[in-house]
């Protein structure tokens, strides 16, 4: 076989999500301000949880990580995003757009396990609630919590090691606001057949098992719910879980709708739209969710505020 004369790109160019100056200026501003409310209520949420000894149990365990990776999560996107849509310069090294990338696989594929995990701690607690104690002790939550960082990085190893073996000798420009793995894919000139099987078999694996784990609650759930006689005990096991679902509905949402297609049906504008509501808005919406509907964190919240006064 004769030798190819492979030049390998040392950065990339994020096209952004629009040429407009007038649209990147508003964007700018809505983005920026999305973000503070992110970290300021990620970061609430985390101290909130840390410093009220009440919500020191395995639900709230869960809840903090939840907010780390959210706001992890956004950090990862965001800062950068905020800074092109300032900059007409757009560019971003070889090295620093796959280690985004693979910040965002692993922060994903964790609160996909999170949330599982999180599904699996409200069906203790509904459907076996004299033993809830004795099945979520201390030791099997940081274990559950651990294996969702585990397979969160087994997910981002596994697409790290299929996109070393890429080459990108074409363009350099991206047409994304971030290093996400279908437009980078596109611009491979090396065949992503087979990497483009192994990332989707992993990753679909991961989504199928812990969709699998939520679902299997849930339906264990209402199962035990709709046997309830009291109207009033009814509501109080639905109130229970509806944060957690919807919070799951909006994550998975999302996420199906914009991987679990051919990669060949990248839309820019439909997937844009999604991937900022991934990316950006619901890091924002999950304290909010999981706050307000939420009596006993705002109770937290007081006897905290008390604390310091």
């Amino acid at each position: 076989m004769g030798r190819r004369n492979i030049t390998q790109v040392s950065d990339f160019i994020l096209m952004g999500l629009t040429d407009s100056a007038e649209i990147r200026l508003v964007l700018f501003t809505l983005f920026l301000l999305m973000y503070l409310i992110t970290v300021l209520g990620n970061v609430g949420m985390i101290l909130i949880i840390r410093l009220d000894p009440q919500l020191h149990t395995p639900m709230y365990f869960f809840l903090r990580h939840l907010s780390f990776l959210d706001l992890s999560y956004s950090s990862v996107i965001t800062p950068k995003t905020l800074d092109n849509l300032l900059n007409s310069t757009k560019d971003i090294s070889y090295l620093n757009c796959f280690i985004q990338m693979s910040c965002f696989i692993f922060l994903g594929g964790t609160e996909c396990f999170l949330l599982s995990s999180m599904a699996y701690d409200r069906y203790v607690a509904i459907c076996n609630p004299l033993r809830y104690p004795i099945v979520m002790y201390t030791r099997r939550c940081c274990s559950l919590v651990f294996g969702c960082y585990l397979i969160g990085f087994m997910d981002s190893f596994v697409n790290g090691l299929c996109m070393s073996r890429l080459h990108f000798c074409k363009s350099n420009i991206i047409y994304h606001f971030f290093c996400d793995l279908s437009p980078i894919l596109a611009l491979s000139c090396t065949d992503t057949h087979g990497v483009e099987i192994i990332i989707s078999t992993f990753a679909g694996s991961s989504l199928v098992l812990s969709l699998t784990t939520i679902a299997g609650s849930y339906v264990s759930i209402l199962s035990t719910i709709l046997k309830i006689t009291s109207t009033s005990s009814k509501k109080k096991a639905f109130s229970t879980c509806a944060s957690h679902l919807l919070g799951v509905t909006v994550f998975y949402g999302t996420m199906i709708f914009t991987y679990l297609k051919p990669s060949k049906s990248y839309s820019l504008g439909k997937d844009h739209v999604a991937s900022v509501f991934y990316t950006i808005v619901i890091p924002m919406l999950n304290p909010l969710i999981y706050s307000l509907r939420n009596k006993e964190v705002k109770n937290a919240l007081r006897r905290v505020m008390q604390k310091i006064k």
